[in-house]
């Protein structure tokens, strides 16, 4: 196997709590106002990365951003001193503080669309920050994104960033939690797979209970800035009924790596003949497809919601075989743990599981593949990277000793208005910039 998939982290931000902002998350709406643990989350995270290491893979960190954002606050009318500005919104709209604090940056499938070189006319790997228009307290972050993504990866031979999409719904555009790649190598050309959940011009069917967030218009548009070859390009809708069940990403219902899809029954609109068009162009490039579809009889997609049996992560080990990274949650579900064992039999190229306790991220709503940003590359992109980001022994250790000293171990709603924990957030993202040399991708004044 030749080239590298690196997986990037977010790591969890000091600010974590449970707000319930994601309208059709229904982990994150079930769990509003329990008290969090940031430190917990944060090393939970951080044992996830270095796990990966140990096995071989290439391992990055995503810094969290900047929380409470008193420049959003700023610009909604509060004002006075940093600690008046929280004061006043705590005061008079405690949820638009909330919002304000959320840590989801964290969940970095979301960050951007990653397009490897072999895929793109120009030879570079194209990098678009996702507007996440849906959310407001998402929408925030596509600016910081760039920032940190361009300080990661600064090398203008190797590597393209794009501004986000239009902050409209036309284009709202979610990132890699709607984007799959098909193929072999990591280094050699594949089939992209956009998913969507809504087409604004010319309307197809949509979901009736909670909203489409990708449109079919921002894969276009990705794909476009991306420079990809519509003979390794495929829109796929994804199935609306699926959305008013809470898949609310793509990612929830399905995940690749390479040749493998491992999917839902009910993943799809229209589902045969979307995987035929996956299989024919992958056929151009002479790679057959290991389509894994799991019945509906088998596992619901109920099931697959609760315990985020598809937002689990595919990964190569060095060896050639497949490892599916699960949450303890699918563990716990006799029909989920009963398919992932049979699964292992079936003679596919997924011969391991490994699970991870993720309890932080999965009571918001996030679980294993929704905590990290694939980007592919070869030998010269990679030696070309911002090192100081890439999961090592003295890495995991620096963090740890970090979390231990910067994060809180308990946070509530209530405690967002402590102007101590600005302070804290600040001084936090302040030494994590030297400890991963990103530069001045932080504005705020200490």
């Amino acid at each position: 196997m030749s080239g590298y998939e690196i997986n990037f982290d977010g790591l969890v931000g000091p600010t974590h709590h449970y707000a319930g902002l994601s309208f059709g998350n229904e982990a994150s709406t079930k769990n509003r106002n329990h008290l969090s643990n940031p430190k917990l989350a944060a090393k939970q995270g951080l044992l996830k990365m270095k796990a990966l290491a140990d096995m071989g893979m290439k391992q990055g960190v995503l810094a969290p951003q900047e929380r409470p954002h008193v420049p959003s606050l700023r610009k909604l009318g509060f004002g006075g001193d940093d600690h008046a500005v929280i004061t006043q919104a705590m005061r008079t709209s405690p949820e638009l503080l909330s919002a304000l604090s959320s840590a989801s940056c964290m969940w970095t499938a979301n960050a951007a669309t990653v397009s490897p070189s072999a895929d793109s006319a120009d030879g570079r790997v194209h990098f678009t920050a996702a507007n996440l228009n849906n959310k407001f307290h998402r929408s925030i972050e596509h600016e910081t994104t760039s920032q940190i993504l361009a300080a990661i990866f600064r090398d203008e031979r190797y590597f393209a960033h794009h501004l986000a999409l239009p902050p409209v719904a036309l284009f709202g555009d979610e990132g890699a939690a709607n984007h799959n790649r098909l193929g072999g190598p990591y280094d050699s050309a594949a089939v992209q797979v956009f998913v969507y959940g809504q087409q604004f011009l010319g309307g197809q069917v949509a979901p009736k209970r909670y909203p489409a967030r990708q449109s079919l218009e921002a894969c276009q548009a990705v794909a476009r800035l991306h420079q990809l070859d519509s003979n390794r390009t495929v829109f796929v809708q994804q199935n609306p009924d699926v959305i008013d069940e809470g898949v609310f990403h793509n990612d929830v219902i399905a995940v690749s790596n390479q040749q493998v899809l491992f999917h839902h029954q009910k993943a799809f609109f229209n589902q045969a003949q979307a995987l035929n068009e996956i299989r024919e162009k992958m056929a151009l490039l002479e790679q057959d497809l290991i389509a894994i579809e799991v019945p509906d009889q088998r596992v619901s997609v109920g099931d697959a919601v609760s315990t985020y049996l598809f937002n689990s992560q595919l990964i190569t080990r060095p060896d050639g075989g497949m490892t599916i990274v699960v949450p303890e949650e699918s563990r716990q579900t006799l029909a989920v743990w009963s398919y992932l064992n049979d699964m292992i039999q079936m003679g596919t190229p997924v011969d391991q599981i490994k699970v991870f306790d993720l309890r932080e991220s999965m009571r918001n709503g996030g679980g294993p593949a929704c905590l990290r940003l694939r980007v592919a590359v070869n030998d010269a992109e990679f030696n070309a990277i911002n090192h100081n980001v890439l999961m090592n022994d003295a890495l995991f250790a620096r963090l740890n000793t970090w979390v231990d000293r910067r994060y809180r171990d308990q946070l509530s709603h209530q405690d967002l208005a402590d102007p101590a924990l600005l302070i804290e957030s600040r001084s936090a993202l302040d030494e994590l910039t030297q400890i991963l040399n990103l530069g001045s991708v932080y504005h705020f004044q200490q």
